[in-house]
């Protein structure tokens, strides 16, 4: 019989002391006293900070090898919201001439390179008439790739003149031709008389360099009677 009892005091102990360990009192006796009657504040989560990332400083190409790489590189450029190869400038710095056209036409595209066929067939036969050949010139153009339908923003043509000055500097030529009626207006039409005939100073990033804008080949082949003019503008390259 006291067996019994002496069970069920102990279950009845233990579930008493359950009870005020539920209620939190772990222990009877503490170093430092404890406030029972505080208000339970849920925890607050650890903020955790993302570590700072520098964002990519865009630096201003100090050679033509770096205008190169930037162009190819840069994920602001227009170029990268069109489909289609980039085809880049070709040519040395110092050049005695340097062509600007305004983009690849589609066969440049096809073939990988500006200038190409029929249209590339004229120019080389334009700079013969004027002592140079291909190999001796800078050629370059305002876009490196070509928009679909050939058609670009306002905004686009606005920038990519100024990334043409920048070339142009770089690249350090003593002549500069402007090939194309879209060309001559976003690289000279922002001078007075931008009608003008004969040579212009081009003003570009560097200083300025005798410039004469004159029809595209691409015009020349389907207009020849448009020739006479070009060849006055040609002329102009190699007079004194």
């Amino acid at each position: 019989m006291r067996g019994q009892y002496q069970d069920q005091a102990a279950v009845a102990a233990d579930a008493y002391l359950a009870w005020w360990q539920l209620a939190g009192v772990e222990c009877a006796v503490a170093e430092a006293p404890v406030d029972w009657l505080r208000p339970v504040v849920a925890p607050q989560p650890a903020t955790v900070h993302a570590p700072r990332t520098s964002q990519p400083v865009s630096e201003k190409p100090e050679t033509l090898e770096m205008f190169q790489q930037w162009i190819m590189t840069d994920s602001a450029q227009p170029e990268r919201r069109w489909p289609g190869p980039l085809l880049m400038p070709a040519g040395q710095v110092d050049a005695p001439l340097m062509i600007l056209t305004d983009m690849p036409d589609p066969a440049d595209m096809n073939a990988g390179s500006l200038m190409a066929e029929a249209a590339g067939r004229l120019l080389d036969a334009m700079l013969r008439a004027i002592g140079l050949k291909r190999d001796d010139v800078h050629i370059g153009s305002l876009f490196f790739s070509r928009p679909p339908g050939g058609m670009v923003e306002a905004s686009d043509l606005h920038s990519a003149a100024e990334r043409a000055r920048l070339h142009a500097s770089l690249a350090r030529p003593r002549r500069l031709l402007l090939l194309g009626d879209r060309t001559k207006r976003a690289l000279l039409a922002a001078n007075d008389g931008a009608d003008t005939k004969g040579l212009r100073d081009f003003n570009h990033q560097g200083g300025t360099v005798p410039a004469i804008a004159t029809f595209h080949p691409r015009l020349l082949l389907t207009q020849p009677m448009a020739k006479a003019e070009c060849w006055q503008d040609l002329q102009s390259l190699i007079e004194d």
